[in-house]
C-alpha cells in the first residue's frame, strides 16, 4: 500500500532537515560548521530577494536560463564541493574549471552571477558567498520554471584554487556507462534515488549535437544507432545533427514541455525518446533505477519531493565554513591579500 501524503510530507520534512548538515563524501562534517537556511537573516537579510529578483529578470530574457543556473550548481558542487571553484577565471596559478570539456563551449549564466553578486556587494559588502549564490539561484530556477522549492541551507564560504582535473574527472558525461554515472554520484555521497531525481532536472534545458550524436550514428562501435532510441525521435535528431559538423545545435533535453519544470522528462524515456545516454540508461542499465523512473513518470509530486530533497542533499556536498575559504568581492577571482 502507497504511504499517505501526510506520511510523505512529514517524512520529508524530517529528510529535509536531516541533511541541513554540512557532509564529505564519505562521512565527516569537516570542521563541524553546518549550513542553516537562516544563515543571512540578520547580516543581509534582503539577499535571497536579490537573488530572486536577479533571476526572474534574466528568466523573463531568456528562459533559457534557468537550466544553465541549475547546471552551473551541479557542476560546482561535483568538484571540490560547493565552494564557487567554477566561477573563477584562470589567472596566475589558477586554471579554470570553464576550461574542462564539461564546461568549455557548454557552461553559461556566469553574467548573471556576477549581476547578482554586484547588487549583493552593494547591499552588504563582502557577506554573501558565491557558493550560496549559486545554491539560492538554482533553487530559484526550480520554482520559476514551475517546479518545487525548498529551504536553502546557507553559510558556504568560496573556495581560493579551481580544479580543472577534477572538473574533467568528476562530473558524469552524457556518455558515460550506467555504472561509471553512479559511481561519480557515489563519490560525491550520493545514491541511485538522488542521481535519478537529479537528472529529472533535464526536464528543461537544451543539450548540443555533440552530446549524443554517437547515440545517432554508432552507439555500440558497430555503425548502428542506440536500440533503446524510438526510431520516429532519432529521424527527428537527424535532421539537425549530421554526422559531421552542427556540433552546437541545440535541441531541448524535454521536448514536449522544455521550459516547465514537470515530469515529462520521465515519461519521455518510457518512450524511448531520452535525449542523452545518461538519460536513456536510467531506464535500460538497472533495475532500481528504471523503477524510479517509472514512479516519477507517473507521480510528479513525488518527484517534485524527492528532488528538492536531493539538491539540499548536493548542495551539502563539502561546504567551506567557519573560517575555511573567503567572501569573495568578485566571483570571478579570489580576493587580494
Amino acid at each position: 500500500m502507497a504511504p499517505s501524503t501526510s506520511f510523505l510530507f512529514v517524512f520529508v520534512l524530517l529528510a529535509l532537515s536531516s541533511v541541513c548538515f554540512s557532509h564529505r563524501p564519505g562521512g565527516g562534517n569537516g570542521y563541524g560548521g553546518y549550513l542553516y537556511p537562516q544563515f543571512y537573516d540578520h547580516s543581509c537579510p534582503m539577499a535571497q530577494d536579490i537573488v530572486k529578483s536577479i533571476v526572474a529578470k534574466a528568466f523573463a530574457k531568456e528562459p533559457r536560463i534557468a537550466a544553465s543556473l541549475i547546471r552551473l550548481h551541479f557542476h560546482d558542487c561535483f568538484v571540490k564541493g560547493c565552494d564557487a571553484s567554477l566561477l573563477l577565471d584562470s589567472s596566475g596559478k589558477i586554471a579554470s574549471e570553464k576550461r574542462s570539456n564539461p564546461n568549455r563551449n557548454s557552461a553559461r549564466g556566469f553574467e548573471v552571477i556576477d549581476e547578482i553578486k554586484s547588487a549583493l556587494e552593494k547591499e552588504c559588502p563582502q557577506t554573501v558567498s558565491c557558493a550560496d549564490i549559486l545554491a539560492i539561484a538554482s533553487r530559484d530556477s526550480t520554482v520559476i520554471t514551475g517546479g518545487p522549492s525548498w529551504e536553502v541551507p546557507l553559510g558556504r564560504r568560496d573556495s581560493r584554487g579551481a580544479s580543472l582535473s577534477g572538473s574533467n574527472n568528476h562530473i558524469p558525461a552524457p556518455n558515460n556507462t550506467f555504472q561509471t554515472i553512479l559511481t561519480r554520484f557515489m563519490r560525491q555521497g550520493l545514491d541511485i534515488v538522488d542521481l535519478v531525481a537529479l537528472s529529472g532536472s533535464h526536464t528543461i534545458g537544451n543539450s548540443r549535437c555533440t552530446s549524443f550524436r554517437q547515440r545517432l550514428y554508432n552507439q555500440s562501435g558497430n555503425a548502428e544507432p542506440d536500440p533503446s532510441l524510438d526510431p520516429s525521435y532519432a529521424a527527428e535528431l537527424l535532421g539537425r545533427c549530421p554526422r559531421s559538423g552542427g556540433d552546437q545545435n541545440l535541441f531541448f533535453l524535454d521536448f514536449v514541455s522544455p521550459t516547465k519544470f514537470d515530469n515529462y522528462y520521465f515519461k519521455n524515456l518510457l518512450a524511448g525518446k531520452g535525449l542523452l545516454n545518461s538519460d536513456q540508461v536510467l531506464l535500460t542499465k538497472n533495475q532500481q533505477s528504471a523503477e524510479l523512473v517509472r514512479t516519477y513518470a507517473e507521480n510528479s509530486e513525488l518527484f517534485f519531493e524527492q528532488f528538492a530533497k536531493s539538491m539540499v542533499k548536493m548542495g551539502n556536498i563539502s561546504p567551506l565554513t567557519g573560517s575555511r575559504g573567503e567572501i569573495r568581492k568578485n566571483c570571478r577571482r579570489v580576493n587580494k591579500n
